[in-house]
């Protein structure tokens, strides 16, 4: 998720973002559906949000958030636990659970991961918008019919050596998104183009990328360590969950249905594991978007798209943004005190940006941006299309100057595919993005 917070506490999620925010309206949220038709596939759900949010006088719904269900167990054993409200997101990597969701019985038997000085290992994750710290722990995962033994996964705001996060880790800014409120979800599964969450910048002792991995003796954690990148065991670096299956391991489809352009409750699709692997994830006859890979200056996963006459090589493509994000100063921006940023034009207006092809033409991106502060305004409306910000409003550029994110109200009556780095899928060569 490429992940930025504005004022009306919308957020978006990333290597480059985190997640969580919403309406004030509260409500109860119903489950994220587990029930599967096909061993590659599981129901994604935009939706109100785990019932946490909407605790208490300061209760909150979801809006533009996908989630999945995920179950964890045990290595080797029958204890598990079958999570709700994961949150799905193409542009970060790794699973990432919050503590306080799981069952205790169940996180006392998940292995600490250990590193060469016998220290407990633990991972701090940056976001745009802030940070995830805590232990990294195996657990036997399985998704939809899709089953992982002894993968890593972190547990965001651990206990123990990992109740006090490093200045290293915290000194970037942002919110501690340690638990469920601050996350927007029960946790995060970072479905986007590379095979680990940080790969070789990790590698050598002192390195780090999004993710830096620490030495965390019982006085606390520390010295920054190397860590593997490999997607089967031993496994050191979070991997891809998707890499790392034994099959349907190129990447994924993620298909969602068209809205209503005045917003809607819910909407339920599907994602689909692999890429040409199965009679159901066809890449058929999908643009596909050439993308950066990890030897590029701002890494991995980014395209260029085209807007106002702009190049904009910075750009991506994000189901964990839960917005449109670009500059149009000629678009009026909204008058209410707490929807600073956000677009109002007085009629739905169409937005027509283009994003470079594989094949060196452009296709069309075009979609229709509605008044901002209306959608958000709905209660118990947490599906809200067209809705987008000027990231300039308040400084939201520094990462990625140079960019147009289409986040996932980008995906909704599409299918989109991510196309794992270094894996072929459909006959081409990862990473990329298609629809």
């Amino acid at each position: 998720m490429k992940v930025w917070a504005l004022a009306a506490m919308l957020v978006m999620l990333a290597a480059c973002g985190g997640g969580g925010g919403g309406s004030s309206t509260t409500t109860t949220p119903t489950p994220t559906p587990v029930v599967t038709a096909a061993a590659n596939t599981a129901v994604i759900t935009v939706d109100a949000g785990p019932p946490a949010l909407a605790t208490g006088p300061n209760g909150f719904i979801s809006d533009n958030l996908a989630f999945v269900s995920v179950t964890l167990c045990a290595p080797g054993g029958s204890n598990c636990q079958t999570i709700d409200h994961v949150q799905v997101d193409t542009g970060s990597v790794g699973l990432r659970i919050e503590q306080s969701v799981l069952n205790p019985s169940l996180l006392a038997a998940l292995p600490t991961q250990g590193d060469a000085s016998g220290a407990q290992v633990g991972e701090c994750y940056q976001y745009v918008d802030g940070y995830a710290f805590g232990s990294v722990r195996d657990a036997d995962f399985q998704i939809g019919g899709e089953k992982v033994a002894g993968m890593p996964l972190q547990v965001i705001g651990d206990t123990g050596a990992f109740s006090t996060v490093p200045s290293s880790c915290s000194s970037s800014g942002g919110a501690n998104l340690n638990t469920v409120t601050a996350l927007g979800a029960n946790g995060v599964i970072g479905l986007g183009v590379t095979q680990t969450d940080c790969g070789a910048a990790c590698t050598v002792a002192g390195g780090s990328g999004a993710a830096i991995y620490y030495d965390c003796p019982a006085s606390g954690c520390g010295q920054v360590i190397a860590q593997a990148a490999s997607t089967t065991a031993p496994f050191q670096q979070l991997p891809n969950p998707i890499a790392a299956m034994g099959v349907d391991n190129n990447g994924l489809i993620i298909t969602l249905p068209a809205v209503s352009a005045s917003g809607q409750a819910s909407a339920t699709g599907k994602i689909f594991f692999g890429i040409g692997t199965q009679s159901n994830n066809a890449l058929g006859s999908a643009t596909v978007l050439a993308t950066t890979d990890e030897t590029a200056r701002d890494g991995s996963g980014l395209i260029t798209a085209t807007y106002m006459g702009q190049s904009l090589p910075d750009s991506f493509l994000d189901s964990g943004s839960n917005l449109y994000l670009f500059v149009d100063s000629t678009i009026p921006t909204c008058t209410g005190a707490n929807f600073t940023g956000y677009y109002c034009p007085s009629a739905p207006i169409q937005i027509s940006p283009t994003i470079l092809a594989e094949n060196g033409g452009a296709v069309s991106a075009a979609f229709q941006l509605n008044n901002a502060q209306t959608l958000l305004s709905l209660s118990n409306t947490s599906v809200l299309p067209g809705v987008g910000a000027n990231p300039t409003a308040q400084n939201l550029m520094n990462a990625y100057p140079s960019s147009f994110d289409f986040g996932l109200p980008f995906f909704y009556g599409r299918s989109i595919y991510t196309a794992i780095e270094g894996r072929t899928a459909g006959g081409l060569a990862g990473p990329f993005f298609a629809y």
